[in-house]
């Protein structure tokens, strides 16, 4: 994929000051700790990053070496199994004589668009609806690229059906739900580039269910307590922690075993292990402004540990609407707010990193609204495949636990 290297410029040029200055900053905090050998991993939040394409972009970067791990949504795992983006036909499902009370909001019903041999494929797989496939072609409805195996059928119902099997797999051998289905995914995504290189690709608490039957074995998959060490082990390893489109993120990084919050204390009182924020550094990509605003109250005056010493809601002494993020990000003393769009923020800062590092990428990814975003969107449609069962269960045969 050719890089557009005066597109992603005017994406720099168009930030305001202060947002040029966090993402130099950023990137020469990302360079300098790679070329010490350290880590940086992502807490990614879902739609948004599927949809720019930084997911894949995020993949790229865990392939080159750059980024070393990643927390995300049970959602982001289910369009990750499916190919990231998928093209579907959005038609009025009551040309199907479908329960309007069933669907969702506007009567809307989805078709997979598939070729030939992708349909001949599944149907070894599962019992397709023949006759209702056969119908794809003659309603009304118009095509649409969206975040894939969500709610078309067949690869939504697919999707969840593959679900349970990859659940019974994860369940026996006590790993993650994300490994197991890495196992058979590409490695242009997140959780297959992830399985190949033995990164950990991990959702978190906050944004576990929220995926259908996939949600729900993700979160069968290994008890809360396990994941929270898992995620923990994984933040403790980072140098740096990049917040991409999140929302609940202090829920993620100041958990039950984080010490620079206190949340951890009684974790440490007990004898577990714990970790401590102290020394890392936090970048959030955000569009609200008010993460900044909330970051100056506290650097010109510690107005937000100001009402945490006092035992008061922090919007009350802030006087900005306050969201539960900006807690520890605005207090952390390595914490760096990029203001803009994930869009044009990611593809200049993955480029201007991969560049200090003498780095080339295959793949970029750019603001969807732009041609070249609309070209990388039917890339990734054409090019990022569907979890491969078969491989997926082979690895599963090969698979063996510690005798430790």
């Amino acid at each position: 994929m050719t890089i557009n290297r005066e597109l992603i410029d005017g994406f720099y040029a168009n930030l305001d000051d202060r947002s040029k200055k966090a993402v130099d900053d950023a990137v020469a905090k990302m360079v300098e700790v790679k070329k010490k050998g350290g880590n940086i991993v992502v807490a990614s939040g879902s739609g948004p990053n599927i949809h720019e394409g930084v997911t894949t972009l995020i993949a790229e970067l865990m392939d080159k070496g750059i980024i070393d791990g990643v927390t995300t949504s049970s959602a982001v795992i289910g369009h990750e199994m499916a190919g990231s983006l998928d093209r579907v036909k959005m038609c009025d499902a009551s040309q199907l004589g479908l329960p309007e009370e069933k669907m969702p909001r506007g009567n809307v019903f989805e078709f997979t668009r598939m070729t030939d041999e992708e349909r001949e494929a599944l149907r070894r797989e599962m019992v397709l609806d023949e006759d209702l496939l056969a119908k794809e072609d003659e309603v009304e409805g118009h095509d649409v690229v969206k975040a894939a195996g969500n709610m078309a059928y067949p690869m939504g119902l697919w999707n969840e059906t593959l679900a349970s099997e990859i659940l019974e797999i994860a369940r026996t051998y006590g790993l993650p739900f994300e490994t197991v289905a890495g196992w058979g995914a590409d490695r242009k995504t997140m959780i297959g580039i992830g399985a190949e290189k033995g990164l950990p690709v991990i959702v978190s608490i906050p944004q576990m269910v929220g995926g259908g039957n996939i949600g729900l074995a993700i979160g069968d998959s290994i008890p809360i307590s396990n994941r929270s060490m898992r995620l923990a082990g994984m933040l403790e390893d980072a140098d740096i922690i990049i917040e991409s489109a999140i929302a609940l993120s202090q829920e993620l990084h100041d958990g039950p075993f984080e010490n620079y919050t206190g949340h951890g204390i009684w974790a440490w009182w007990k004898g577990l292990h714990t970790y401590h924020l102290r020394e890392k550094t936090l970048i959030r990509i955000d569009l609200d402004e008010n993460l900044r605003k909330a970051q100056d109250q506290q650097r010109e005056n510690a107005r937000i540990q100001e009402a945490i010493d006092k035992g008061l809601p922090k919007t009350k002494i802030s006087g900005i609407p306050f969201r539960m993020e900006m807690s520890a990000f605005a207090r952390h003393e390595g914490s760096i707010p990029v203001i803009g769009d994930i869009g044009e923020i990611w593809p200049v800062m993955a480029l201007k990193v991969a560049d200090e590092l003498g780095i080339k990428l295959d793949f970029m990814s750019y603001k969807q609204e732009t041609e070249e975003g609309k070209a990388m969107r039917e890339w990734i449609v054409e090019n990022v495949r569907p979890i491969d069962p078969a491989r997926m269960r082979a690895k599963a045969g090969e698979y063996r636990l510690s005798r430790s």
